[in-house]
């Protein structure tokens, strides 16, 4: 066995919003600590996604972090939902507000990871071939970072200019006077149509699958909606941690759909379409559960499509029909449906037409060639495995995370998995991640993080690695949750539909405020499910915590 001293304590990947707070964090409790990052600057998925009208669906106010009052009450939002920009600064000034970025390493990316058995330690190599070695490793990489572009025929044959928007250029484009295709009508896809079709020749607008999408509303902030917040911000915390399911404060019916009148309905859902936002969601509080209750608000959203779409056809293409709504994330839009009456704009049906192939002018589809100027990929992510699956992690005994997960993700918590001692994933799959207010979920691991490291330290233990049993309980109870719901009915990226070849299994938790009483619970049980050790040689597949007492997690 080595007796070499790892140069670092932490190392942290990913300098996003959860890089950047477990890095504040550890340096605040002693840890040597450092930080890598891929591109040259902080941000995450902020840094990369600079397409035209990338904006936050969650409203500014709430989509920010808690663990400064100082921070909270010296920085002031100006929009309902702020602009990538706006974040993208907010971001910055948090780096340089608390000194950050002496201790983050720019322009590296993680190649490799692996845990060295006889040094007891992880060893990361850069792609540059660098090493680091740390005793611990902790992947903020972030659920939506690793950008897809479909695998479509003749691509590399095209000769006109390629976008994605998870990797937008910094630097901007004029698309004024260009035939410009966009392929994929996600999230990002309905954010970026809407102000392309303002600057393209024509714009082409290639969907697979229609989505929802809400109204945004959005609207400056007065001074009253700020002061509000600021003046309940510890208030307005605890209740969005505590006592809600997305880690978000909107306004949460009591009342089944199919208790209410038609008339009642239609009230609400029109109140709420009015407000905008994902508050439309919440409408009724059987809308997730109820296939009937469901239907009464897809309804009303395509309702909404036919009366804003002036082409009864087009309307129909855009009003989606295979999927209960909410299923896949709701998307908030400006203009999006509006967009479709522009005389410079035109939805190809691909259900209808597919792509046969791309050629160097343009798409040929089964019914015609289509001239493009350029393609913007709005195709998404390989969605909260993916960053993780880029690197080449390799745990106890060369046990590769990407083969162990090749029929779906193993966690425990979506914290840690067994095998992989000392390694820590902030909101990774298991954990509710994208079904809440990121930021809310990434506060509420790294401190989860940082006190385990603490626990630890105190009682001179060295290793953390949760047991195969508690893995197996915890997938088990996250499939039951999400059974429960109407989630599972849509062939969405929250179950690796987007992504050719990855297991169909819904990869987050559902409930923001259940799933931090069963990481208190486990805590409370001396780490219930987790193998605490002095050295790696007590890391057995078959030990138990001696401390053990099963957490319930119904």
């Amino acid at each position: 066995m080595s007796n070499k001293k790892p140069s670092l304590d932490v190392a942290v990947i990913g300098a996003g919003f959860a890089g950047l707070y477990m890095l504040h964090k550890l340096r605040a409790m002693g840890f040597r600590t450092r930080v890598f990052e891929a591109a040259d600057d902080v941000g995450g998925t902020w840094y990369w996604n600079r397409y035209p009208g990338a904006r936050c669906d969650v409203e500014s106010m709430q989509y920010s972090y808690s663990f400064s009052e100082d921070l909270q009450q010296e920085w002031t939002w100006t929009e309902r939902f702020a602009t990538q920009p706006e974040i993208l600064r907010y971001i910055n000034h948090v780096a340089d507000r608390f000194g950050l970025r002496s201790d983050i390493q720019f322009k590296t990316r993680i190649d490799a990871a692996r845990f060295d058995e006889g040094g007891s330690f992880w060893r990361l190599t850069t792609g540059g071939g660098e090493s680091i070695d740390a005793s611990y490793c902790i992947m903020a990489t972030g659920c939506l970072s690793n950008a897809r572009i479909p695998d479509l025929r003749g691509l590399a044959d095209f000769r006109g200019a390629i976008f994605h928007t998870g990797s937008w250029p910094h630097e901007g484009v004029d698309f004024a006077g260009k035939r410009v295709g966009v392929i994929g009508t996600g999230s990002s896809g309905i954010q970026v149509i809407p102000e392309m079709a303002k600057q393209a020749k024509h714009l082409y607008v290639f969907q697979r699958t229609p989505n929802f999408t809400v109204p945004a509303r959005n609207a400056p902030l007065t001074q009253s909606e700020v002061a509000n917040w600021k003046g309940n911000y510890a208030e307005h915390r605890r209740f969005a941690r505590e006592a809600t399911r997305s880690g978000t404060i909107y306004d949460f019916a009591k009342t089944s759909a199919l208790l209410a009148s038609e008339e009642e309905r239609a009230h609400e859902y029109s109140a709420r379409w009015k407000k905008g936002g994902a508050n439309f969601m919440h409408a009724f509080n059987d809308l997730l559960t109820d296939e009937r209750a469901n239907d009464t608000a897809a309804e009303f959203v395509r309702e909404r499509i036919r009366e804003i779409v002036k082409d009864p056809t087009l309307a129909e293409a855009l009003s989606p029909r295979d999927y209960p709504i909410f299923t896949k994330r709701i998307c908030v839009d400006t203009d999006y449906y509006e967009t479709f009456n522009r005389p410079n704009v035109s939805l190809i049906n691909l259900r209808k037409t597919p792509i046969e192939t791309i050629v160097e002018n343009g798409a040929r589809t089964a019914e015609s060639l289509i001239e493009l100027d350029a393609i913007i990929f709005a195709t998404g992510f390989d969605a909260i495995t993916g960053a993780l699956d880029a690197i080449d992690i390799s745990g106890r005994e060369g046990k590769q995370l990407r083969e162990k997960w090749r029929s779906g993700p193993r966690s425990y918590l979506g914290l840690m998995s067994a095998g992989f001692p000392n390694l820590f994933t902030v909101t990774g799959p298991g954990s509710p991640s994208v079904l809440s207010n990121v930021i809310v979920s990434i506060e509420q691991h790294v401190d989860w993080i940082a006190d385990c490291l603490e626990h630890l330290r105190s009682r001179n233990l060295a290793f953390i690695e949760p047991t195969v049993s508690a893995e197996d309980r915890w997938v088990e109870h996250v499939n039951e949750v999400a059974n429960s719901t109407l989630y599972p009915r849509a062939a969405s990226w929250y179950m690796g539909a987007n992504i050719p070849g990855k297991a169909r299994v819904f990869m987050p938790y559902i409930g923001v405020d259940k799933y931090r009483q069963i990481c208190r619970d486990v805590v409370s049980a001396g780490y219930d499910g987790f193998i605490l050790a002095p050295n790696a040689s007590s890391l057995q597949p078959s030990m138990t915590n001696p401390l053990q007492i099963e957490t319930n997690f119904d």
